[in-house]
């Protein structure tokens, strides 16, 4: 098992939490909580070596970005792929926007 985190900075503090996906079978799961500041990743990945593929995907999705909410996401992954990882990360963020509007 390996486990690594990175952190990007944030804009917007998150109120709600969520959860997408299972840990399975090439699958991922990511739960979403809120945090003071910082868009934080902590990952705990069965493939071991995996981290600079992580890290440049994450790179690519969130570096740029000036819009990220506070939030500290814990991914647990077992051997997904970098298109499962995205798609659990755009979901969990997703999640959180509809059930933070359905409060307003």
């Amino acid at each position: 098992m390996e486990h690594f985190s990175c952190s990007y900075p944030a804009s917007q503090r998150r109120r709600g939490r969520a959860l997408v996906g299972c840990v399975g079978s090439g699958d991922l799961e990511v739960l979403l909580e809120p945090a003071d500041s910082g868009f934080t990743l902590r990952v705990t990945t069965s493939v071991n070596g995996s981290e600079p593929r992580w890290r440049a995907l994450f790179d690519r999705l969130f570096a740029a970005r000036d819009d990220l909410p506070a939030l500290t996401l814990d991914i647990h992954d077992f051997g997904a792929t970098p298109g499962v990882v995205r798609l659990r990360l755009e979901q969990g963020l997703e999640t959180l926007e509809l059930e933070e509007s359905a409060h307003v």
